[in-house]
């Protein structure tokens, strides 16, 4: 049930991906990098449950030596998230094999230099160190140039924004990149894939619904995109994302190979026409830029208070790191993003302030009654 798909094939080391290639697994490492410990046994789990690569987050130079001793320790294939921070690009390339940017983020550093530039001093350093290339498209994190020039049409901002910097790339003379175009509503990113698809069939996708939250609702948003997108010959590798207690890391393997061999036999499920009508709950699968273990236990936490809020159409976006939290809780009726000691805890935009781990949940809860009076 999944056709032949059009991309080019890429490599990533030996490993190829697009075309003919088999449909790539991955996951990325939830733990903090400078834990080596603790990420490196991420990265033995979810290699150990056959992913082709595994993908860890960076975002200082503690982290870069930190990983420099994670890829002493492992052979497995390692992807690095550059975040905020592309400068880094240098200092990890020795240790990896595959280098993931955001074009939404590139604005944060040097803002006098041109995105032109700051995308091929990356293709540069990836082209020194034969490192593929993944451009990086979060519908959270929109560069404001592209949030600008398209207004309300969200999807054409993401699609418009992989493809000027593939245009970029491929000016450039560089090859081994891989697009991904991610947001937590399955909708959007079947609608965005779609588009981009058609636009450039020739560049491999890289599938994923991310912040799908806790199963097995997050499996459930996940299964919708991918049947929609891989069923259409589209997709070359995948992740799904889940929030789940570190040791179970490797489930989000499982579960992808789970989905991905539904699919190819035709096992496809149908989606009740008012499964995304009540109480929408949003949670990151949580990575190394989480500085509380304690927001995976609040995930949860949050799904078994408002349980008594599911007939009513809200979303809640429960956020782990400071990086991503802040621009992608805006979309949620109540957002709540995660600190060392402190959680903060927005309506809409608005914020409403910080509380501790211990009081968030009764905050929360005000919050969430104050929605459902002012809606009845």
């Amino acid at each position: 049930m999944i056709p032949p798909r059009r991309t080019r094939t890429i490599r990533i080391r030996s490993l190829e991906l697009g075309g003919a290639a088999p449909i790539r697994l991955q996951s990325m490492a939830a733990t903090r990098t400078q834990d080596v410990d603790a990420t490196l046994r991420q990265v033995q789990l979810i290699q150990a449950a056959g992913a082709d690569l595994v993908r860890i987050a960076v975002d200082s130079k503690a982290d870069v030596d930190a990983l420099a001793r994670i890829r002493g320790a492992t052979d497995a294939l390692l992807s690095v998230d550059l975040q905020e921070n592309y400068r880094l690009a240098e200092h990890v390339a020795p240790h990896v094999d595959k280098i993931r940017y955001n074009p939404g983020h590139l604005h944060h550093h040097e803002k006098q230099r041109s995105t032109r530039d700051k995308v091929a001093w990356i293709v540069d350093v990836c082209a020194q160190h034969g490192l593929a290339l993944r451009i990086g498209v979060n519908a959270g994190s929109l560069s404001p140039e592209h949030a600008e020039r398209f207004g309300d049409d969200h999807v054409g901002a993401l699609v418009h924004s992989a493809a000027d910097h593939c245009a970029i790339v491929d000016e450039l003379g560089f090859r081994d990149y891989v697009v991904s175009i991610k947001d937590s509503d399955p909708k959007l990113v079947v609608d965005a894939n779609l588009r981009f698809a058609e636009l450039r069939p020739d560049v491999p996708l890289h599938l994923g619904v991310t912040e799908a939250g806790l199963p097995p609702d997050g499996i459930i948003k996940t299964r919708i995109a991918y049947e929609q997108l891989l069923s259409r010959g589209i997709g070359d590798t995948l992740r799904v994302s889940l929030t789940l207690p570190f040791d179970d890391k490797g489930q989000e393997i499982t579960v992808a190979r789970e989905l991905l061999r539904d699919i190819e036999q035709g096992r496809f499920r149908s989606v009740p026409p008012n499964f995304f009508d009540g109480l929408n709950i949003i949670a990151c699968p949580s990575c190394s830029r989480v500085e509380n273990e304690k927001f995976i236990e609040l995930a949860q936490d949050v799904k078994e208070l408002t349980r008594y809020a599911a007939a009513h159409k809200l979303t809640i976006a429960v956020m782990g790191c400071r990086v991503n939290g802040p621009g992608e809780t805006d979309d949620a009726d109540l957002g709540l993003w995660c600190g060392p000691k402190h959680v903060n805890l927005k309506r809409g935009t608005e914020e409403l302030g910080a509380f501790g781990y211990d009081e968030i949940l009764a905050r929360l809860k005000d919050e969430l009654d104050r929605l459902i009076t002012a809606r009845s």
